[in-house]
């Protein structure tokens, strides 16, 4: 069963507090007074679609916002590769879709409950919308996008994306071959430039994880250095000096001595003195023994001291890290040899050039087929549409034109050509001053496309405006003919338009206890009769009788 949106729920968006819609397939008219909140319902599906979530659309006094869709039908399993590939639950017959955000700033998008990122939101959203509006009539002026329509007609996105990657590694070739092709007074200049740099780095010998290694046994030898002094002043301020400490006791030692010859009770402080005294002799000589045992070799320090303030010169000039260095000499040794084998790797750039411009023009002349192809089956296909849109003896042409050189998108360039009026020429699009001649125009363009995409789901988004009478009559004709394929919603101020809808769904804005909400319904019968007749000016008896005969007519 083909893939339709059967559910969107709304939550705190703009005048919108909660609102569940349920809609079926066909063709789906949405009306409703000017401000009642139509516009509401496409912000909804330009937020599933990944457009960029603006807090200000939170309804006042509300901290989250929520939108969610659900969408139904078999279908939708051809997306499951992707949806895998992503992390995301695969489907079976249903894919729901939603997205929240919070006055706080935080937004957040899930796939089948799986989170996921913005960028797949939208790729999937592709697949599975076409929205249009008013400010899409501009973007149908863009010869790229003219070409994109002719594009998208043929089929040919294999073909472009083919020729594409040929086009962006011939343009990569051309760059690195110009930039190779230098004059010769800077080709020395740069020359002299790298040979220094590849010099300077390829002499310090670096390896990749030296600096850490160098930088601790750099800290232990300058800490070797202030141990040696250390224990060295200790000794000799202790035993060497010729007023050291164990000199000085020696004299106590002396006069204690004699107190001991008068008094013998005090012999037991003699002893500690004695003992004392060698006690601070033998820690002398420890500390003498501990400083030759370090054996700090002073050219060894200074070599240290070098490599440090080598890695730390280097560091400036050419990297973060020693590897960044190590990397810039890489880099910088390639372009030496480049530019010393410059005639060599011209010749060969040369070569490479000419094979990729070979599969490139290859790739272009089948895009080129195709296209050519294509563009009377495009035309032919939009005059049929805008014949049944009011313009009988309308003419339009998609002509293909050669570029004087390759581009992006290939050798060609697209222009749409039309022509309203019998007698008069064809004429660029620019050239058409009414907005309702470019409405039915993308109508018929969108018709032509929609037969040959697989997209479920088209929103029109008020497309209509400017046209009306039977020509309002014609643009419902073909919204209707276009919900036999597609599922299509229309929010229309057209109640021609509105008629020839499968179901019919109205925006409403009340007030409730000072606060203003917007609703949505399905009217039936009676109540979409009277809708309609609202639309045509009022609810009369002659608005009512015509309104009937509308919704006959549509049926």
């Amino acid at each position: 069963m083909p893939a339709v949106l059967s559910l969107l729920r709304i939550k705190n968006l703009a005048l919108v507090e909660e609102l569940e819609w349920q809609m079926t397939p066909g063709f789906v008219a949405v009306t409703g007074e000017t401000g009642a909140g139509k516009s509401i319902i496409i912000g909804a599906l330009q937020l599933l679609l990944g457009e960029r979530a603006d807090k200000s659309l939170i309804r006042t006094g509300a901290d989250l916002c929520t939108v969610e869709a659900v969408f139904a039908g078999r279908d939708l399993q051809k997306l499951n590769p992707e949806l895998v590939e992503a992390g995301i639950e695969p489907c079976e017959d249903d894919l729901i879709i939603k997205r929240s955000f919070s006055v706080a700033g935080g937004t957040r998008q899930f796939i089948n409950s799986s989170p996921t990122t913005l960028s797949i939101l939208k790729k999937l959203g592709d697949e599975l919308v076409d929205l249009h509006g008013p400010h899409d009539h501009q973007s149908l002026l863009s010869p790229e996008t003219q070409l994109s329509l002719l594009d998208s007609f043929a089929r040919a996105e294999e073909e472009l994306e083919e020729y594409r990657k040929h086009y962006r590694q011939l343009q990569a070739l051309l760059a690195e071959h110009a930039a190779l092709d230098t004059a010769e007074t800077a080709r020395e200049q740069e020359l002299d430039l790298v040979r220094h740099q590849v010099a300077e780095i390829k002499s310090a010998n670096l390896v990749a994880n030296e600096e850490e290694e160098i930088e601790k046994r750099y800290k232990l030898a300058s800490s070797s250095k202030r141990l040696i002094e250390l224990a060295g002043t200790i000794a000799n301020k202790l035993s060497e000096a010729d007023d050291s400490v164990v000199s000085q006791l020696s004299e106590t030692q002396r006069l204690l001595r004699e107190l001991e010859k008068i008094d013998s009770s005090i012999a037991h402080l003699s002893s500690a003195h004695t003992a004392s005294v060698v006690e601070l002799s033998e820690i002398a000589r420890a500390l003498s023994a501990y400083a030759e045992k370090l054996d700090l070799d002073p050219q060894q320090l200074a070599s240290l001291e070098q490599r440090v303030s080598l890695f730390e010169t280097l560091k400036r000039k050419y990297g973060g890290s020693i590897a960044d260095v190590i990397a810039f000499g890489e880099r910088a040794a390639e372009r030496m040899r480049k530019i010393e084998g410059r005639d060599i790797e011209l010749e060969r750039l040369a070569k490479e050039i000419e094979n990729v411009r070979k599969h490139m023009n290859r790739a272009g002349e089948a895009l080129r087929k195709l296209r050519a192809k294509a563009a009377p089956k495009l035309s032919e296909n939009i005059r049929r549409n805008l014949r049944d849109l009011g313009f009988r003896q309308s003419e339009f042409e998609a002509k293909l034109a050669p570029l004087d050189e390759p581009r992006p998108n290939g050798f060609d360039s697209v222009e749409l050509l039309f022509s309203p009026n019998p007698g008069e020429p064809l004429k660029s699009l620019r050239a058409i001053a009414s907005s309702g001649e470019i409405s039915r125009l993308m109508l018929a363009i969108k018709s032509a496309l929609a037969a040959h995409d697989a997209i479920p789901l088209l929103v029109f988004d008020e497309i209509d405006t400017n046209v009306g009478g039977e020509i309002a009559h014609a643009v419902g004709a073909k919204m209707q003919t276009l919900g036999r394929d597609h599922q299509v919603i229309c929010i229309t101020h057209l109640p021609q338009v509105a008629a020839t809808a499968s179901s019919h769904f109205v925006v409403t804005k009340d007030v409730t206890h000072g606060r203003t909400f917007s609703n949505l319904h399905e009217v039936t019968g009676k109540d979409r009769q009277e809708e309609i007749a609202r639309m045509l000016g009022g609810k009369s008896e002659s608005a009512l009788k015509l309104a009937a005969n509308l919704l006959g007519r549509g049926d």
